[in-house]
């Protein structure tokens, strides 16, 4: 997929790069579509930009932030609300590390317009499921998985579905939070804008930066430094960054992996109420070990458990105020009570 080559090998016109990144392929006989990593010290040369997109940014299996990526200004159309929130279904989901059978056939659904908390004890499956939900598993070396992902009755891993097209409807925020600590804040929303594809009008940045941050409840914090570094805010606020950038690509479900397992409580609280805001507009999917957090922003949760000698899977899922007042399973009981885990 990729060759590495030589920085002097690329004209003068980027041979002075500011950061590493994505840049198009000056060259005269270049392929279209063809761009060029540098990563500080070299270039490579890359033909499927979005899995090398994948593979050379981050740490978390090189999925942990969205890559930088110049280039390609060309105006279309401007997009001013965020698209309708989008039902997901996991049917029969297993999941393998090698030989090493993680989850065995989960399938749960994911509401429209509704926040599901994905609760249970580490080691119990549930971060490697949210990673199924937008095709990050299929990344990890040694990783395969069975079943299928439905948003809207698309399946996500369908051949003909591009990966693309499953990272702009599926969007993802970290336990870390991990914007561009160089990048300006007004830059960090609009960087994945660049990497799903996703092209607006000039005229449109401004609007779509300020809904974006409104939506996160940043814009108030920051609206007089928008040209600041992004790495300057606090953690809560770098958090909320995310969400804006995961946001600005207009995604139809948004992923959360213990977003606030980092903050402290006030920021905790500021987070919280920003999954509140944005619940009607996408939904949610949250992975987190604080039941008093999945009790208070959660419309359903879903109990993953594990063994020694049993993969993970979901005892029991339903209505958070069912799961927590009156669960079926008596280990699910156990779990939210505070006996074990």
């Amino acid at each position: 997929m990729c060759s590495p080559v030589a920085r002097s090998s690329l004209p003068a016109m980027i041979s002075a790069v500011p950061s590493p990144g994505f840049y198009p392929d000056p060259h005269p006989e270049a392929p279209a579509g063809q761009f060029r990593w540098w990563d500080g010290e070299s270039w490579t040369a890359v033909t499927h930009l979005a899995e090398t997109a994948a593979t050379h940014v981050g740490s978390d299996f090189g999925l942990e932030a969205e890559p930088h990526f110049y280039g390609d200004e060309s105006p279309t159309t401007s997009t001013s609300t965020l698209s309708t929130s989008a039902e997901m279904v996991a049917e029969d989901v297993s999941a393998w590390f090698g030989d090493h059978l993680v989850l065995d056939r989960v399938s749960l659904k994911m509401e429209a317009s509704r926040v599901t908390a994905l609760i249970g004890p580490s080691g119990c499956g549930k971060s490697t499921f949210l990673r199924i939900l937008n095709r990050m598993h299929e990344l990890v070396p040694t990783a395969r998985m069975n079943g299928r992902v439905l948003v809207d009755r698309d399946d996500i891993y369908n051949a003909r579905y591009q990966l693309t097209e499953a990272r702009r409807k599926v969007g993802m925020v970290f336990q870390k939070p991990n914007p561009f600590p160089a990048m300006s804040i007004y830059d960090n929303v609009l960087a994945g804008l660049k990497v799903t594809g996703k092209k607006v009008d000039r005229d449109a940045k401004d609007s779509i930066v300020e809904e974006c941050l409104r939506q996160a409840g940043l814009w108030n914090e920051v609206r007089d430094r928008l040209r600041h570094p992004g790495g300057g805010l606090s953690g809560g606020q770098q958090q909320r960054l995310c969400i804006a950038r995961s946001l600005a690509v207009r995604p139809r479900v948004l992923l959360m992996d213990e977003p606030c397992s980092a903050l402290d409580p006030t920021s905790t609280r500021r987070i919280e109420e920003t999954i509140s805001e944005i619940a009607a507009m996408v939904t949610i999917v949250i992975v987190t070990h604080n039941m008093q957090q999945a009790a208070r922003v959660s419309d359903f949760c879903a109990f993953f458990l594990a063994s020694s000698d049993e993969p993970g899977h979901i005892v029991e899922h339903g209505p958070t105020d069912a799961m927590f007042s009156t669960p079926q399973d008596p280990r699910t009981l156990d779990y939210v009570s505070g006996r074990f885990g």
